[in-house]
């Protein structure tokens, strides 16, 4: 299995500027996140404050940085990080098509929206999961749940209907899902996650529903739940300090995940220092 240099989660201006900065570094890099680089960036209007682009359109700032990226021959890879753990001289990176090796990580994922639900957190690896391509196979031929945020969820629920006996869909979004006959979408707003009798249960205002698992599934996992032992601040953002060292060795934060000013250039530029700092670190090992 190759091992990276540094690897990237997130591809908003902070993750792009510390991809840029780690490549001119002469480091191997593995940038993770999405080919269109930022819905929240992408869905802005006009963007006033980010030098050398004067109110340029959210979707012209994601071509730009694209740009530059194909231009240095830094590739994308599409995949979604469930888990990171540090295995001492290096982090190993559950990713739903594979897993992922690299000497450093820098964290660029942006924030995640609302709070986790009640229940979630708990039953974390005991019936509840953040990634159907991990774990589908533990539960062939029985009764999934999937909570999805957004349209781009609706794929894991697609190849769990392939695996499951039934699987429940619950959006959590307005558009209406496009999803096959073999998936029950179900219009109730999720309001917890239990166990009962040895089997989960969504809990929505209406009705519980038990299943033998659970997916919640969200564009972003809570840095908390993403990397064990990371210390946050108020409970919601990374802690990080003025190099974006967080409190694991050898693990770097950038971006709104570091907590507020929610900016593009912040965002940027705090990427470059987590590169940076990321070298530093390698040059020094």
């Amino acid at each position: 299995m190759a091992r990276y240099d540094i690897a990237i989660i997130g591809t908003g201006p902070g993750g792009v500027s510390a991809a840029i900065t780690a490549k001119i570094r002469n480091k191997s890099v593995l940038l993770i996140g999405s080919p269109s680089l930022s819905t929240k960036m992408v869905k802005a209007h006009a963007i006033y404050n980010y030098p050398g682009f004067p109110e340029i359109a959210g979707q012209d700032l994601a071509n730009a940085l694209k740009a530059h990226l194909d231009s240095m021959e830094i590739a994308i890879t599409e995949d979604r990080i469930a888990s990171i753990y540090a295995m001492g001289d290096y982090f190993a990176l559950q990713g739903g098509k594979e897993i992922y090796e690299s000497s450093t990580v820098i964290l660029g994922s942006g924030v995640v929206a609302g709070k986790p639900l009640p229940g979630e957190e708990q039953l974390l690896g005991r019936g509840v999961s953040y990634c159907a391509t991990c774990d589908a196979p533990l539960y062939r031929n029985k009764v999934t749940a999937v909570v999805g945020y957004s349209r781009s969820e609706e794929a894991e629920a697609r190849f769990l209907s392939e695996v499951c006996s039934e699987v429940l869909y619950f959006p959590m979004y307005r558009d209406d899902p496009e999803l096959p006959d073999s998936v029950r979408v179900i219009r109730e707003a999720v309001i917890s996650i239990d166990e009962q009798d040895g089997k989960r249960r969504v809990v929505t205002r209406e009705n519980a529903y038990p299943v033998d698992g659970v997916f919640v599934l969200r564009e972003s996992i809570s840095p908390g739940q993403l990397v064990p032992g990371l210390e946050l601040t108020d409970g919601t953002f990374i802690k990080v300090d003025r190099q974006m060292a967080t409190n694991i060795p050898g693990c770097f934060a950038c971006g709104d995940v570091t907590g507020q000013p929610f900016q593009y250039i912040k965002a940027a530029g705090e990427g470059n220092v987590a590169a940076l700092s990321a070298v530093a670190y390698l040059d020094k090992k």
